[in-house]
């Protein structure tokens, strides 16, 4: 058998009733005709979405294909004995035009009882922001069910939702169960659990081209939520030059936020028993490993297999790096 090596993918592009241009215009990545290409998936495990190997050996063969044939010299070996066959995170880039709807994830728990897959929990890292874009995450004050399903009744729900203003650089943790939603003018990462699993609770009275509205998940969303209010719902940081800095620790994936300026980073990768995702958000810069090398600029993920022990990632210039591993 070959030796394994970092891997890049080729992007996944979904059509959305939501979606803008930024996909293309930004990062020119959109080589497909989608007129408003909402989402890229740019790492995907998740049935029938798999992506696709598009350097050495392994071009052409899909993520969960490899994941059967490496299995813990890819993953790790907790992370293989936890979920087989099946890549464990899903990393997308999102672009909205418009608010997407309100939604909810239920978590494993509820997902497991329903039989539809995993949970979902996710966070978000805002790539761009136009002025006053803003988000729903949470509510603004603790409510009842009763009193939540009438505001969803009378459509008032905007009034014991909680928003925020988003800027280029903030990350909001998602964990499954809050309530929230993308509003227009905002471009970012989205790292979450491999599940497409979503109930959607109100989508702004919209219908598509042909008058229909879609569907709602009321009844479905309704077990799943949390109606607790939490006093800070945006995650605090502080960007340090040429370190790793922790953004999120979950039991489903930890991210950190790498800044370079122009010193090399090396890393010794030899004690975490995980892969390691590593996305380019700003700049360019070259990652190398015993025998090779890849490029990396925005938009651009690569995954580093388990097996791995170190790596240098060398900037072009001051960059930007999100490096996601399951502990």
């Amino acid at each position: 058998m070959n030796q394994l090596y970092p891997l890049k993918f080729k992007p996944l592009f979904k059509d959305k009733i939501w979606g803008g241009q930024k996909v293309r215009n930004i990062l020119g990545m959109d080589f497909s005709p989608l007129p408003n290409c909402g989402e890229a998936w740019i790492l995907s495990g998740v049935e029938g979405n798999e992506s696709v190997v598009e350097n050495g050996f392994l071009a052409g063969n899909n993520l969960n294909e490899i994941v059967e044939v490496y299995m813990y010299d890819l993953v790790g070996d907790k992370i293989f004995e936890a979920h087989g066959n099946e890549f464990p995170i899903l990393v997308k880039l999102i672009d909205a035009n418009d608010w997407l709807s309100i939604q909810v994830h239920p978590d494993d728990d509820l997902a497991k009882r329903r039989k539809s897959g995993k949970g979902k929990t996710e966070m978000w890292y805002i790539l761009q922001a136009e002025d006053k874009s803003q988000i729903i995450t949470g509510f603004n004050q603790k409510v009842s069910k009763e009193t939540y399903l009438q505001h969803l009744k009378n459509k008032t729900l905007r009034e014991i939702m909680n928003f925020e203003n988003v800027h280029k650089g903030d990350v909001f943790f998602m964990p499954a169960g809050r309530v929230h939603a993308l509003g227009p003018g905002i471009f970012l990462a989205e790292i979450q659990q491999t599940s497409d699993t979503t109930y959607r609770i109100y989508d702004w009275d919209r219908v598509d081209k042909d008058g229909r509205s879609r569907e709602l998940h009321t009844d479905l969303a309704l077990d799943a939520i949390d109606f607790n209010f939490y006093d800070n719902y945006k995650t605090k940081y502080n960007i340090k030059p040429d370190e790793t800095v922790n953004l999120v620790n979950c039991p489903y994936f930890t991210t950190n936020l790498i800044h370079l300026s122009r010193h090399v980073l090396a890393k010794d990768i030899s004690e975490l028993d995980s892969f390691i995702i590593y996305l380019c958000v700003k700049g360019s810069a070259e990652l190398r490993y015993p025998d090779g090398k890849e490029n990396l600029k925005p938009g651009d993920v690569i995954l580093i297999p388990a097996i791995m022990e170190e790596i240098t990632i060398s900037p072009f210039e001051e960059s930007e790096i999100l490096e996601v591993y399951v502990l």
